[in-house]
């Protein structure tokens, strides 16, 4: 049975401000994409420009941040926030939801297709790629705090997390969704987008993939005590997971037909 580190969230301070590591994985993650969009820009794999590259993180950025906040107060705890309406600016506390945030993310790649005269879809292949490592970095952020652990386990590398308050041994789930929405994921990706593909494949792969990872993870994942287990015994996690698989098998199918033209 292993023990939590317990490690400190504040990563340093200057004077007064202090700067937390879960932070610092969102300065990570968006650092990342910009790497790897860079990259991809050099070698001929996207036909955005580096000022387009960069305008587009900052629509990413904006994005993740309203969405993500927005979409934990209206799947999770809308009851709560409508009742404490002033605990929506307190976002130093916690509560972002990856769903609302991706959703977010398409409101922003739609503002940034229509004023480069894109498709979202095109847009949405140029992004997707950049995204699982993204995810990771923030998995970890979720582990170094100690939050948003496992369910019980009686296996080897169950872990006693000390904010659980229960001395417990569970899943380190955030290390599992670190390793399937990010490592994995960004695999998978990075090796289907390396070819021409007909647009708005690689964003469905994203969609399916991350889904499908997302909803395995959740089995490990102890549910929101708030909330707890839903409808067939699955998470909120699970059942926003459902309709983005759903969405992503669609899209994939579609460009699948005829008419359909490959990527340049």
């Amino acid at each position: 049975m292993l023990q939590h580190p317990a490690f400190d969230p504040i990563a340093f301070s200057i004077g007064p401000l202090a700067v937390h590591w879960y932070g610092l994985m969102y300065l990570l993650g968006f650092s990342l994409a910009w790497l790897l969009g860079r990259w991809r820009i050099n070698h001929g794999l996207s036909r955005l420009s580096l000022r387009d590259l960069e305008d587009l993180i900052f629509y990413c950025v904006v994005g993740v941040v309203l969405g993500g906040r927005l979409g934990y107060i209206l799947f999770y705890k809308f009851e709560y926030y409508l009742a404490h309406p002033i605990d929506i600016l307190k976002v130093w506390e916690g509560g972002m939801a990856f769903h609302g945030g991706l959703l977010g993310v398409v409101i922003a790649l739609l503002l940034f297709a229509r004023s480069r005269k894109m498709s979202l879809l095109e847009v949405g292949d140029l992004t997707a790629p950049l995204i699982p490592l993204g995810l990771a970095a923030g998995r970890l952020g979720n582990f170094i705090n100690g939050e948003l652990w496992g369910r019980p386990t009686d296996l080897p590398w169950g872990m006693v997390f000390p904010q659980a308050g229960d001395g417990i041994a569970r899943h380190p789930s955030q290390l599992y969704q670190m390793t399937l929405e990010g490592l994995l994921l960004f695999a998978v990706l990075w090796w289907f987008a390396r070819k021409p593909r007909p647009v708005g494949q690689v964003s469905a792969v994203f969609l399916i993939g991350y889904g499908l990872c997302r909803f395995v993870a959740e089995f490990a994942r102890e549910p929101d005590d708030f909330l707890g287990l839903l409808a067939a015994n699955l998470s909120m996690g699970q059942w926003l997971s459902l309709p983005m698989i759903a969405a992503g098998v669609i899209i994939f199918l579609w460009t699948r037909r005829p008419a359909a033209q490959p990527r340049h």
